[in-house]
């Protein structure tokens, strides 16, 4: 049998980046199958209390037999945090720029950013929704909030870490500082931003989940709090789950980002 033979389809050579995605997807599924039924076996085998671990099935079983609150929570949370990422990446991206580009303003104002992390993310989110209210926005800002800081970090070191010589080498043949940018510093940071961006996708949910618990209708954040208000373990698990599904997928949507566009550096 030849080696070729051997290896998994999302492996072998020319196979197209669709085919690898949905061989992935099938593995992951299998595989958090098997975890839930060795969940639900286990519960039953000893006897655990559905106040500590409900059986995946009634999980499941909650979320059918009312999927309406959970869709909406869905979308809604969804929304707040793709707001949130989305902002937070752009603006962690350009100030990074501007950092790496004005020493002074980078010493000047790099430090208050570093101090507005220290602020717990409970007082921050208070003091966002006496700014914008109860709103879309307000859930959005705590997002991008612990979204923009990991981005612009990251960010900073990539364009950091080119190599003088290239950028030299550019200059020689005449290209300007937008091309050099464009062309060479933030391809080579790349692999540095999507870092950050991987860790964002969680922060950015956990921010717009934070912002829900200050007063919402609507949302998983909202559904948490209902569920732990009326002692429901079971609506508490399957508001998890519906969390957990959330962003699993970003972050899935994210990493199959990261190997189209840095294929020279993404995970395998």
């Amino acid at each position: 049998m030849s080696a070729t033979t051997l290896q998994s389809p999302a492996t072998r050579p020319g196979t197209s980046p669709l085919v690898t995605a949905l061989f992935r997807a099938v593995r992951g599924l299998a595989i958090l199958l098997a975890v839930l039924a060795a969940v639900e076996g286990l519960v039953i085998v000893l006897n655990v209390k559905p106040w500590y671990v409900p059986r995946p099935t009634l999980v499941l079983n909650a979320i059918l037999a009312t999927p309406e609150p959970y869709v909406q929570g869905f979308l809604r949370t969804l929304t707040e945090t793709l707001m949130g990422f989305t902002s937070g990446a752009i603006f962690g991206v350009g100030i990074a720029i501007v950092f790496f580009r004005a020493r002074v303003l980078r010493e000047l104002i790099f430090p208050v950013f570093v101090v507005s992390q220290t602020i717990p993310v409970i007082a921050f989110g208070a003091l966002v929704v006496l700014w914008f209210g109860n709103t879309l926005i307000a859930k959005a800002a705590i997002s991008f909030y612990l979204t923009f800081f990991p981005v612009t970090v990251n960010a900073l070191l990539g364009l950091e870490s080119v190599d003088p010589r290239q950028e030299a080498l550019m200059r020689s043949f005449g290209a300007s500082r937008f091309q050099i940018l464009t062309r060479l510093q933030l391809p080579a940071a790349l692999p540095q931003i999507f870092v950050a961006l991987r860790l964002a996708s969680a922060l950015s949910l956990v921010g717009a989940i934070v912002g829900e618990w200050f007063g919402d209708t609507v949302g998983l954040g909202v559904l948490l709090l209902q569920g732990m208000y009326n002692e429901n373990v079971v609506a508490i698990w399957a508001a998890i789950a519906m969390c957990a599904l959330l962003g699993t997928g970003f972050y899935a949507v994210v990493a199959a980002a990261e190997r189209a566009l840095v294929f020279w550096g993404a995970e395998q």
